[in-house]
């Protein structure tokens, strides 16, 4: 495991029969292990996870975990406590390394502690690892740093992932929890500011595009240069990340993908829409850039 381990939120690909694709997602797995990452995330939001049916799912965690020679974080979320508790149980099964979920999707809390309750219910005596998820853009409800330390503190949780480029919430985390407790960044562009603020890592959704990047700017970060690490965050992965947030993450990501020759098709399920000929070429001009940036830094 590296000093600053990057994870990569695969990306789900489909046939052009818009059935999973376990050949290609097989192929991305080698892509980016192979390249540096030092595990995968199945069937989180850059997976598409809303849009699977129960039994692509499943497809999607087994051949993730078939795939794989890293660690494999699988993504749990579900509206209901149940459905959790029945997503914990397939990927554990399945063989899965630990397990990551966001808080209510739908019915949030009506009332203080709602959020809390409905975690400690949805994953009491997992078998595996738990991370939670910190989405708030998508989730609608943010995950207080009082609730993560008190989950944390009963050992409820191991970890969490947050994505809404807040840096500061993420060393508020950094503080408020036990020296064991993870905290990983998922919003791409902060994630050298972040990792130099004490945090553990990435889920990064670049790391399905250009993993070798990552891997560059994390090394530099370990060897102490974090002069270079700076520049290769601010010149290879913020430009990448700009075309992601403007185009949408599933989409530019399956973009990028492909644009690498990770995977074969960049199709995406309603209610995305796949990018025009035009956004994929800003895309892949992108991809070009930071691997340049790379190569000459």
């Amino acid at each position: 495991m590296s000093e600053y381990p990057v994870y990569a939120p695969l990306v789900t690909p489909f046939t052009p029969a818009d059935t999973v694709d376990v050949d290609a997602l097989a192929s991305l797995v080698d892509s980016v292990e192979s390249r540096g990452v030092d595990g995968v995330v199945p069937c989180g939001t850059t997976g598409e996870f809303a849009s699977l049916a129960d039994e692509e799912y499943g497809r999607v965690v087994e051949a993730t975990v078939d795939a794989a020679s890293g660690t494999v974080v699988t993504g749990v979320s579900d509206t209901s406590v149940a459905g959790v508790r029945s997503k914990v149980a397939l990927a554990t099964d399945a063989g899965c390394d630990a397990v990551l979920l966001t808080g209510p999707y739908f019915h949030t809390e009506n009332a203080t502690g709602g959020t809390e309750a409905f975690l400690r219910e949805a994953v009491a005596d997992a078998p595996v690892p738990v991370y939670l998820y910190n989405l708030p853009a998508y989730v609608g409800v943010r995950l207080e740093p009082a609730t993560v330390r008190s989950l944390a503190e009963d050992r409820v949780i191991d970890g969490i992932k947050d994505s809404s480029g807040d840096v500061e919430y993420l060393l508020t985390l950094v503080r408020a929890t036990p020296p064991e407790f993870e905290v990983f960044c998922g919003y791409d562009s902060v994630l050298v500011p972040a990792l130099t603020g004490g945090i553990t890592g990435g889920i990064n959704a670049l790391a399905n595009v250009v993993p070798e990047v990552f891997d560059v700017t994390t090394s530099a970060l370990a060897d102490g240069d974090v002069e270079r690490a700076v520049r290769l965050s601010q010149a290879a992965i913020a430009p990448l990340f700009e075309q992601c947030s403007t185009h949408g993450f599933a989409p530019a990501t399956k973009a990028g993908a492909a644009a690498r020759g990770f995977i074969d098709s960049t199709a995406v399920r309603p209610p995305l829409v796949d990018l025009d000929d035009g956004a994929q070429e800003d895309v892949a001009a992108a991809v070009e850039d930071a691997l340049t940036v790379v190569d000459t830094s």
